[in-house]
């Protein structure tokens, strides 16, 4: 909004000439993301807990989370509202990429809602079923995948789905794109929601891949870089950047609070609509297969649970202490802080790796 009022200024001012960079609104999205979370983030907490909005925790958990048993949940609310402010205020208002990335946000958010709702209002840590939870998710996201292939390029979006480090090859999906597009958000969103397990893991993770697809986004959409990198280019999907900085941005914020001992849960309403929406943002720069390397600790923390439940099914035998992973490590006596720290450290290892297949094509 801010570059459709103050742009047209800058023939009478000339610093005004500096909201035509996408750079820059990334960076005030980001920053403007970051004071939304840290002055609304006290009085959030403060009406949760006055609602009592608290978190409910499973019994055959790790012992050492009893303890978290009342911390104010749904947090994801205010990482929802810095994140479209900020996008709102920053981005180019016709952009359709941006609108789809905060539409995808807050359509899985809303499902997330309802999941924390049911758990909030039945005091358990169980919400939805899972076919309540999946069935609204798949349908979101198929209309997701609907307006990017037709609303969102104006003609110009492809199906064809390209790999990391193989630059010849192309698959085009064709009528079975949009059920793929459908596929990565649902998985994307439900790997960041089972990565929600301990305090500040999940939003440090988010944080670090929306840095990564705002740079691929920015990249992408500049018609130079992307003829050099020899990736596609998407015309107008540079805009991206601002929505991946402000996701960076409310991140960073609410980590302020969410960081060991957490003051405050996202939820699922969080957890879920920020998967969606880093998918989101994969899809539309056409890196839809390097989620699953920049999004590589979600998608282990999800393997070892596909893994678990598999292997106690076929031989009654569980593979891990507990999963997802975060807990079998927390059970071989890793402290949770030693926990966190190290998978960020291991996340932001997939996402340098997610980077360096630019070159390495």
């Amino acid at each position: 909004m801010l570059y459709w009022l103050l742009f047209p200024l800058a023939g009478r001012v000339p610093a005004f000439n500096v909201f035509r960079y996408i750079t820059f609104r990334t960076a005030m999205a980001a920053v403007t993301a970051l004071a939304l979370s840290l002055v609304l983030g006290p009085a959030t907490i403060r009406m949760l807990k006055r609602f009592q909005v608290k978190q409910s925790i499973r019994e055959e958990g790790p012992k050492t989370h009893l303890a978290k048993a009342g911390t104010p949940t749904m947090g994801g609310l205010l990482i929802l509202f810095a994140v479209i402010v900020a996008t709102f205020l920053w981005m180019d208002l016709p952009n359709r990429f941006v609108w789809i990335a905060m539409g995808a946000l807050a359509g899985m958010g809303a499902v997330g809602f309802a999941d924390d709702w049911v758990k909030v209002t039945k005091r358990r840590s169980l919400g939805l079923t899972g076919r309540g939870k999946l069935m609204p998710q798949f349908l979101m996201a198929l209309a997701v995948g609907y307006a990017i292939e037709h609303w969102a390029g104006h003609g110009v979006f492809s199906s064809v789905v390209t790999f990391p480090f193989l630059k010849k090859l192309m698959v085009d999906l064709g009528i079975f794109y949009i059920p793929f597009v459908a596929m990565v958000l649902v998985g994307s969103s439900n790997a960041v929601n089972l990565t929600d397990g301990l305090d500040g893991l999940a939003i440090g993770a988010v944080g670090i891949a929306g840095a990564t697809y705002g740079v691929l986004a920015y990249v992408t959409g500049n018609a130079v870089a992307a003829r050099y990198l020899q990736i596609p280019y998407i015309p107008q999907s540079g805009e991206l950047a601002v929505f991946c900085g402000a996701l960076v941005g409310a991140s960073l914020g609410f980590l302020w609070f969410n960081c060991h001992p957490a003051e405050i849960m996202m939820g699922d309403v969080g957890a879920l609509s920020l998967g969606a929406a880093i998918a989101a943002a994969a899809v539309m720069t056409k890196q839809e297969v390097l989620l699953a390397i920049v999004g590589g600790l979600f998608v282990v923390e999800a393997l070892s649970v596909i893994i678990q439940v598999a292997s106690f099914k076929l031989t009654g035998r569980r593979v891990f202490k507990m999963a997802p992973l975060h807990h079998h490590f927390e059970l071989l006596g890793w402290a949770e802080s030693r926990v966190i720290i190290r998978f960020w450290i291991v996340a932001l290892l997939f996402a340098v790796v997610g980077l360096s297949t630019l070159k390495l094509r």
